[in-house]
């Protein structure tokens, strides 16, 4: 496409063009030893840590990668630099902080797309921008790093040195932990309510006691509720009110990033982080979709030109007879679908003009596309319309409410058939109260019915829920915490941390999280104070914001926050402690939980001691009952052993198993090879035992 066919180790090249890549970013901001090889040791006297001006360093990972970028760019020939990374803030920093370290002095431009098809990149090069056109969105993306750093990085040492422990704290993820915390305690603190409803049977369909237009229909004495019941019993009911309306409901946005992690979790049971991964390779390596890192729904007037070109291309396998039926008429492109005003840097996450092989997709790629696909085609799909009618019966004093609907046009929700799914929770995970769906017989006003049966039910209000993942979303993007970009990882990172866990699908606190929220001071928890800054740093992408004043403002706060934290007298204890003790230090150790299992760790931190907490178990099968081998380290190396039938494998070849006095003398030879291990059961395990304490008397 670019013409740049000779492959070097670090770049491509051809007439025009040298094309080179930042995978691993290559550069970010230096650690604490990097200033002074004092920080190495983590001590409250050093804090806090604020550098008069944040230095850069490159990462060691991917160090070859940079000198060889630095080599090109200091090459004689190459005149002028063109930053095509991700079209957004984070893309932005990634290509600056590497210009800024190989002191870049020449002139540069921005490719800036939002998809990675080829005739999006071609048109790209063509409209190509004045690099200094986004100087704001480099000062913006400068602050929100350099925040980080400073207050992540100040908090979480003076946490984890102030009370011997791994605490970690930022600017986003302590106030996502609070809002979690705070879902907590209202579900602790909440008193269930007995209350009590009145339906009545009324044949062919059921009513609802209210006791007016408007009330939800709950009673809060039972003595009333029996009362209502008794007197609608047996009794016959009039048509006081009929009404029938036609309704419609218009077709669902297009996605932005949360919505779509969001829905991937209800639909698919996806995590935002996964969402994210699979989006990614759904854009960067397939082409299929546009930009991922979005926060619009809407679409810009340039792209509607393209929507036919999209709607054929994606016009294949499950997909085909849907788009074409879409296609049969010119389409229908409303200010629903296409809104420049509502389009900040990126629009909606649409299929491209890319053809699909759906073959080609793993099976987490084809359930994720097949979301944005189906979104994308109910956009040009009629509104769903149906009747709904309302009807008021009066018995005596007492009146029943029942309402049902009639569907008269499916519209959109053809696209999704009998996948329909209703969004059953609201934006702070309250599962929606919504009354059941019923058809109704032809009644006219007047008409009498017989009530067969009417019945008080005892009810109990509900505590609100635990947030989902999906919810936790939604109330994060409420609150401004972090971007569509950062929202997965925040979460993750909580995760990782063990400061919340997923328990049956919802986001809960653990002991760890609920003891540091309680140890962070009180500002670094409010939602509000995080979503200030994050206005601010908006503003500063904008060219409105003062980059001086708000670096001012976040150091004094990292200052001031560590010296609540030195002068704090709370203690913490750890929630996870085991009647293990440490080998080297004797104090208990801490069972914590990593992505290779368990593991038990010394609960003083500069102790270090750490060991898995169960074996490993390894692929390899027993000879003898074929059940999988344990892992163990020994003094000869590592082996794998038969927990039920006590046979032993050295990984090198060398076997052990029961029966015979070969295999026996080979038993007693692996009990003194494989000595500092635990029991490993009957006659072996009290051999071992025996060896152990042979050795710790030595």
């Amino acid at each position: 496409m670019l013409g740049c066919g000779q492959k070097q180790r670090h770049h491509f090249e051809g007439n025009q063009y040298v094309v080179t890549w930042a995978l691993g970013h290559l550069v970010t901001l230096a650690e604490p030893e990097d200033y002074d090889n004092k920080y190495k040791s983590w001590t409250l006297e050093d804090l806090p840590l604020l550098p008069p001006k944040m230095n850069l360093k490159v990462m060691k990972e991917t160090s070859q990668q940079f000198r060889g970028v630095a080599q090109l760019c200091k090459r004689q020939d190459i005149k002028e630099l063109i930053i095509a990374t991700d079209a957004g803030r984070e893309g932005e920093l990634v290509a600056r902080w590497i210009m800024e370290l190989v002191h870049w002095k020449k002139p540069f431009k921005r490719l800036w797309i939002s998809s990675q098809t080829d005739k999006a990149i071609k048109e790209g090069f063509r409209a190509l921008k004045p690099g200094r056109d986004y100087d704001n969105l480099y000062a913006s993306a400068v602050c929100r790093a350099e925040a980080d750093w400073l207050i992540g990085l100040n908090m979480t040492r003076a946490l984890t040195v102030k009370y011997n422990a791994q605490l970690a704290a930022g600017r986003v993820q302590t106030p996502t932990l609070s809002l979690l915390m705070k879902r907590e305690q209202e579900i602790d603190s909440f008193q269930p309510q007995p209350y009590w409803t009145v339906s009545g049977d009324l044949g062919t369909f059921q009513g609802s006691y209210r006791q007016q237009e408007g009330h939800d229909g709950r009673l809060w004495d039972k003595a009333n509720a029996e009362a209502i019941a008794n007197r609608l019993n047996a009794k016959s009911a009039r048509v006081e009110k009929l009404k029938t309306t036609g309704k419609s409901e218009p077709q669902p946005l297009a996605y932005d990033l949360t919505e779509l992690q969001r829905d991937a979790s209800k639909r698919l049971g996806f995590s935002a982080k996964q969402t994210s991964n699979v989006l990614q390779r759904l854009y960067e390596q397939h082409k299929l979709v546009t930009y991922p890192r979005t926060d619009s729904r809407y679409l810009t007037s340039d792209m509607a030109p393209t929507l036919k070109g999209r709607l054929e291309s994606v016009a294949v396998g499950p997909y085909a007879a849907l788009a074409r039926k879409a296609l049969r008429h010119p389409l229908n492109i409303t200010r629903r679908i296409v809104d420049d005003s509502k389009v900040t840097d990126h629009h909606a996450i649409i299929p491209t003009e890319q053809y699909v092989q759906l073959g080609a997709l793993s099976n987490e790629e084809r359930k994720l596309y097949d979301l944005i696909v189906k979104r994308f085609i109910a956009l040009f799909y009629p509104v769903y319309r149906y009747d709904e009618t309302s009807v008021v019966l009066r018995a005596g004093e007492d009146a029943l409410y029942a309402r049902g609907r009639v569907q008269t046009d499916l519209g959109w929700k053809e696209v999704y058939g009998s996948d329909t799914m209703s969004d059953d929770e609201d934006e702070e995970g309250e599962t929606k109260q919504a009354e059941p769906q019923q058809l109704l017989p032809a009644l006219r006003m007047g008409q009498k019915l017989p009530i067969k049966s009417a019945k008080a039910k005892e009810l109990r209000t509900q505590p609100p829920p635990k947030y989902t993942e999906s919810a936790l979303l939604s109330i994060m993007e409420k609150h401004s915490l972090g971007t569509p970009a950062t929202r997965a990882d925040i979460i993750e990172k909580l995760l990782n941390t063990d400061t919340i866990e997923r328990v049956r699908g919802r986001m809960v606190p653990t002991g760890k999280g609920k003891q540091l929220i309680e140890l962070v001071v009180d500002e670094l928890r409010s939602p509000e104070l995080t979503a200030e800054w994050e206005r601010e740093l908006e503003r500063i992408a904008r060219g409105k914001g003062d980059r001086g004043r708000f670096m001012k403002g976040i150091r004094e706060q990292a200052a001031k926050w560590v010296g609540e934290v030195k002068v704090e007298t709370k203690e913490y204890k750890p929630h996870n402690l085991t009647h293990s003790r440490c080998p080297e230090c004797s104090k208990p150790l801490m069972e914590v939980k990593s992505k290779r299992g368990k593991t038990l760790v010394c609960s003083d931190r500069e102790c270090g001691y750490r060991r898995a907490a169960e074996p490993a178990l390894s692929n390899k099968r027993c000879p003898q009952c074929r059940k999988k081998m344990e892992i163990h380290n020994g003094k000869a190396g590592k082996y794998a052993q038969c927990r039920p039938c006590n046979f032993v494998e050295k990984l090198d070849g060398e076997r052990s198993g029961g029966g015979g006095r070969k295999n026996r003398q080979q038993q007693e030879r692996m009990v003194q090879q494989y000595s500092d291990n635990v029991s490993l059961g009957s006659s072996l395990g009290d051999a071992l035992k025996a060896a152990l304490e042979q050795k710790d008397n030595k």
